[in-house]
């Protein structure tokens, strides 16, 4: 049957239905769901079924695929972001990869704080539910309110029931705002083909205010995409509607050029090994236990990295660098310095941090690393993976440590700068986390259950434009330490 624009249905009515339970007949009133004398515009029928179109996705699991742009290089954007789809009609949003904390939010209207644009080159945008025909907010009643208190995030407002929130993240910047429930666009692989037009009703943050870096429009996103393991994460909602598995994976470019893969699904790769999530932690922690300079063990005790009320290793997609435990730093600086000869190089302290002045390629001088965790996986970072270069003198090259110390802390952050050109898996379900070194421009092969029960593969990467959106490179003026550090200070108060 086909209906024209502007044609008003009028509810039919509706007819007792008998069945018959052993041998007594029972007689079941079906009342009319639209009264007889009430008309319905066809687009309220169009936003209806669109939610219907989203519960019918969460009949299999498929490969989730999202665009990735951005680099890791903290004196040109220092960030990894990607585009996502929200409401009716759609509309695109630029949020931040972050695995370290785990809501989606979004800027919005009347909005205290908000940046107009971004330095990005991308265009701002602020959500409005009530322009989106299957938008509705999130009342403290509601249950899925109540997943917000696992991360002391969510709050009430006795004015008008609704569900509101607050995070402070580790660079001092903030935000809060109220949770909506609306549809997610996904671009979803099912069979082998891409479904374009599929999507899945997820709550997600509406933001009123942002305070800190948040304000700057230098790096301005939209957002941030939480990719945590709590319940209010997007993981954790689709994967409980059946709509992708409980496992995703990214692959981060680290050359000038950027981007990336970010999937919802189990990239596959030969080479990747694995180590278990340490249980019972609001963050992805996993258990170093030491650190290798050239094949030698640091005389550090393992302890130090020992995941406990104080200490823990923590990977964090939304730092751009990474941070040492106090006591391992020294250690850590003194023997890729003692390593490197003179007079190819020269070690000098620039703004407090350790760098290196080199005529030669950093490849041919420094020494691997090799991060050590449980389960006998190990984590090889070339020196590209724990030097950052800041300048240059002549036909010299300033490069300096990217792993900083977090002063009076035994926390160690993993950030961007050691998670680019790897790939990196998250599975939730089996709480392990597994890598491998990769050319992250290649396509990889991904991994999610189908209908049947068996494990389809499809090949990601090219499926969407992985590549930066940007024509023409971006500088930005920041020093080493104008850092971003995602991860939710409330959620540190509670690791220590």
């Amino acid at each position: 049957m086909t209906f024209y624009a502007g044609i008003l249905i009028v509810g039919a009515l509706l007819l007792p239905a008998v069945m018959v339970v052993g041998s007594f007949p029972v007689t079941l009133k079906l009342e009319r769901a639209i009264p007889r004398n009430h008309t319905v515009e066809l687009k309220e029928l169009v936003a209806r079924d669109r939610v219907r179109h989203g519960r019918i996705l969460q009949s299999s699991y498929g490969v989730v695929d999202f665009p990735v742009q951005g680099t890791f290089d903290p004196f040109v954007v220092g960030l990894y972001f990607t585009k996502v789809q929200l409401g009716s009609p759609p509309r695109d949003f630029y949020v931040q990869i972050d695995t370290g904390s785990d809501v989606l939010w979004v800027s919005c209207g009347s909005c205290n704080g908000c940046p107009e644009s971004s330095g990005l080159q991308i265009e701002l945008n602020l959500f409005d539910p009530g322009s989106s025909s299957t938008s509705t907010l999130v009342s403290c009643s509601d249950q899925r309110c109540s997943l917000g208190m696992q991360s002391a995030d969510s709050t009430c407002s006795t004015q008008n029931n609704q569900c509101t929130y607050t995070f402070q993240y580790g660079d001092g910047s903030g935000t809060s705002g109220y949770y909506v429930s609306d549809l997610l666009h996904l671009d979803t692989i099912i069979g082998g083909s891409v479904t374009q037009n599929s999507s899945a009703p997820i709550v997600f943050g509406c933001s009123t205010m942002q305070t800190g870096d948040l304000t700057k429009s230098d790096r301005a996103v939209d957002g941030i995409f939480g990719f945590g393991q709590q319940d209010m994460s997007v993981i954790s909602q689709l994967s409980s509607q059946g709509v992708a598995p409980k496992v995703f994976s990214h692959c981060l470019k680290g050359n000038d050029e950027g981007g990336g893969i970010l999937v919802l699904g189990e990239i596959i790769e030969p080479n990747i090994v694995y180590s278990p999530l340490v249980p019972g932690q609001p963050h992805y922690n996993l258990n170093l236990q030491s650190i290798a300079v050239n094949g030698q063990i640091l005389p550090i005790d393992s302890a130090v990295f020992a995941t406990s009320s104080n200490r823990g290793t923590i990977i964090d997609s939304g730092t751009t660098l990474a941070y040492l435990a106090e006591e391992a730093f020294d250690s850590f600086v003194d023997a890729i310095t003692n390593y490197v000869s003179e007079p190819a190089v020269r070690p000098l302290l620039s703004k407090g941090n350790q760098c290196y002045l080199i005529t030669l390629s950093v490849n041919d001088v420094f020494p691997q690393v090799s991060l050590n965790f449980a389960g006998g996986a190990s984590m090889v970072l070339g020196p590209k993976d724990y030097l950052v270069q800041q300048n240059s003198i002549g036909t010299a090259a300033v490069w300096c440590i990217g792993f900083q110390k977090i002063q009076g802390q035994s926390i160690t952050i993993l950030g961007d700068v050691v998670l680019k050109d790897k790939i990196f898996v998250y599975d939730l379900d089996n709480q392990r986390i597994g890598w491998a070194n990769y050319d992250c421009s290649m396509s990889v092969n991904v991994s999610a259950e189908s209908r049947t029960g068996r494990s389809e593969y499809v090949n990601a990467g090219q499926l969407s434009d992985s590549s930066s959106i940007l024509d023409k490179p971006y500088k930005l003026s920041i020093c080493i330490m104008a850092l971003v550090m995602h991860v939710p200070i409330l959620s540190i108060l509670q690791f220590l």
